[in-house]
């Protein structure tokens, strides 16, 4: 499917949007239209409430938060804080890799004392001045949490624990140098499960790449461990080919055998969510627009961002950074 760049920037700049049903109506505008269904056939999340603001946190060094992270704990550690971890940082200088617990994904989540959980110095391995964005994957095999998490913004490293609260230091897996010269950035990435045969891969990473160019794009890249890793040299997903400035924070998503990829625009291209159906090799572009339309009320402010998802009891939920960028809070809305 052709992207239609008109029907996109008519969504992204016109009037704020809430779901229903599935489909999108105007905020104060009773009986509207049906704008657009929603794509791929997911729930239409819709905003609950925030679950953690950067001003009610003990560890608050630069006075924001980003890059949500959520996993059930409760079926996989036998000793936990509550059912839910949910990792997230700031990002400006010092950053470092927090946690906070709750037992349901609505919330209350209590964050952990001993935050931050890894910080911009770790010796003998690394010395930065921040770092920022984590992603925590249950790995199966080793019946362990895998942090994937990057500083400075050219290196995205892996560390590994058997709680979910202490880690222990594995390797850098992604670095500029391992992508075309004139790549600036390699950061924000995910790591999901998801077996490519083809390419001997059991492992999938999306992340956000830049280049001097300065437009982010959505690179990806393959693994038969989770540890050493081969990328594309084209972006899965270009900012220019959805309509944006910028494009970052990718989540994988599967939904009736098909494969997606979820990430959010800049503020200035619509601060929205969109989503890409990617296929199960990865070999498809079908950008099918508007995921998540943020609202230009408080706490989104016209910016949805770096979504995470999970399920609480049946119920599915979106966790995600809402509000101007290095000023917002973390939200959850539900499916």
């Amino acid at each position: 499917m052709e992207f239609d760049r008109r029907r996109f920037l008519h969504i992204a700049t016109g009037a704020t949007a809430a779901s229903a049903g599935g489909v999108l109506f105007a905020v104060g505008e009773p009986g509207a239209a049906p704008a657009l269904a929603a794509p791929g056939g997911f729930p239409d999340y819709r905003y609950v409430g925030t679950l953690l603001t950067p001003g009610r946190l003990a560890y608050n060094p630069t006075d924001e938060i980003i890059f949500p992270c959520v996993r059930g704990v409760y079926d996989r550690l036998s000793t936990r804080l509550g059912r839910y971890y949910l990792y997230y940082a700031p990002h400006d200088a010092p950053g470092g890799i927090c946690l906070a617990y709750g037992d349901s994904l609505e919330g209350p989540f209590t964050e952990y004392p001993g935050n931050p959980i890894v910080g911009r110095t770790w010796s003998p391995h690394y010395s930065v001045s921040h770092v920022s964005s984590p992603h925590v994957m249950w790995n199966e095999e080793h019946r362990e949490m895998w942090l994937y998490f990057h500083g400075e913004n050219n290196t995205t490293r892996l560390a590994r624990s058997k709680d979910g609260i202490h880690f222990t230091y594995d390797r850098v897996v992604l670095t500029t140098a391992m992508l075309p010269r004139g790549t600036t950035e390699t950061s924000y990435a995910r790591v999901f499960r998801h077996d490519l045969p083809a390419r001997g891969a059991r492992y999938i990473m999306v992340f956000m790449r830049n280049s001097t160019a300065n437009h982010r794009d959505i690179g990806w890249g393959w693994s038969a461990d989770g540890r050493i890793w081969e990328f594309a040299s084209q972006p899965l997903i270009d900012h220019a080919d959805v309509g944006a400035n910028n494009v970052s924070g990718p989540h994988l998503l599967k939904r009736d055998g098909r494969t997606f990829v979820v990430y959010h625009t800049d503020k200035g291209s619509g601060g929205n969510i969109l989503i890409t159906e990617v296929g199960a090799d990865f070999s498809r572009r079908d950008h099918l627009g508007v995921f998540y339309d943020s609202r230009s009320a408080a706490p989104e402010n016209g910016r949805a961002a770096a979504p995470c998802f999970g399920t609480d009891r049946g119920v599915p939920y979106m966790l995600y950074e809402a509000g101007e960028r290095l000023s917002g809070a973390i939200a959850v809305a539900r499916g």
